[in-house]
């Protein structure tokens, strides 16, 4: 339980609406509080392998500058989430050959992580997520289990030529040896599809979601992540939601989750399972829409507030 030390800020006076010509923004418009944060955010612009649309490489920065618009204060939990503490870190430099920026990131990782650390990274694209996840393990262990909400499967050995493919992204986190849960799939190849069946790996498909009430879903879910570890990394690639609602996006996927259905399974997810980090992936901004980086960044606060809602919750409680 976190007390009420200088974590939780006091008031909204570090909210800048203003940034130095080309720097790149922090979440929410904070400067970094006094206190240890709780949350570090690290901007990851990592773009190689996009295979049809590009830009999100540009994600972080289209991300970071639609959060000065979010409300701070969160209706549905009834508390502010930033007073937790929120630290937008230096983004990873991703400009070196394959192998040396995929360290840069897991080694990046591994440093919030080492600080004890929320870790809430912002995509690139998913090759960014095992290069994550490798740094988490190697801090918290090998005890961990990912929750992957995506359109695809991502299960691919290679694609176009590379290990490292976006399209190959969960191939990397199991051969972490790292069990995974995927929500909102509806789109795959035929070997995904038999790799999936022959090796059991649980999957809530898109047309479950659709298919089961409310009620359904939320009592499948639970008994799927009770197969995974305590300790759990998140990883949201945006495809997972509908394009008619998040339509920036390099590969967009008809029938996808909505932002109701979301918000329901992330409560649950952070109600049964210790969420150590997360990932948000695959914002590729559309020049004059800034709908999708404003859901983006609201989905990543709401994340937060999940983590931390019952120390905020005690923080209030002792009249903090």
């Amino acid at each position: 339980m976190v007390g009420c030390g200088s974590a939780f800020l006091s008031g909204y006076s570090v909210r800048s609406m203003t940034q130095p010509d080309g720097e790149l923004p922090s979440f929410l418009e904070f400067e970094a509080p006094a206190g240890e944060p709780a949350v570090a955010v690290l901007p990851v612009p990592y773009e190689r392998t996009t295979s049809w649309g590009r830009g999100t490489g540009n994600g972080p920065t289209a991300l970071l500058r639609a959060s000065r618009y979010v409300e701070l204060y969160d209706e549905e939990l009834r508390l502010e989430p930033f007073r937790i503490g929120i630290e937008t870190l230096p983004p990873v430099d991703v400009e070196a050959v394959e192998d040396v920026a995929l360290e840069r990131i897991s080694a990046a990782a591994r440093a919030a992580l080492e600080r004890d650390r929320f870790l809430a990274a912002l995509g690139g694209e998913h090759t960014v997520t095992p290069a994550l996840v490798r740094g988490v393990v190697d801090v918290a262990g090998s005890d961990l289990g990912v929750v992957q909400f995506d359109a695809h499967a991502d299960l691919r050995p290679t694609y176009a030529g590379t290990r490292w493919n976006h399209a190959c992204a969960m191939s990397r986190v199991l051969d972490l040896g790292v069990p995974t849960l995927a929500i909102g799939i509806r789109s795959l190849s035929r070997p995904e599809a038999v790799r999936i069946e022959t090796e059991g790996l649980p999957v809530i498909w898109a047309g479950q979601m659709e298919a089961l009430a409310d009620e359904e879903l939320r009592t499948l879910f639970p008994g799927l992540l009770a197969s995974l570890p305590d300790t759990v990394y998140l990883t949201f690639d945006l495809d997972f939601f509908d394009p008619s609602l998040l339509p920036a996006t390099g590969t967009p996927e008809p029938g996808g989750g909505s932002w109701r259905q979301a918000l329901a399974l992330l409560r649950l997810l952070f109600e049964h399972k210790r969420v150590i980090a997360m990932d948000v992936v695959e914002l590729a901004p559309i020049p004059g829409n800034p709908a999708s980086d404003f859901t983006a960044a609201k989905l990543l606060y709401k994340c937060i507030g999940y983590r931390y809602r019952r120390e905020l919750n005690g923080a209030r409680g002792a009249g903090c």
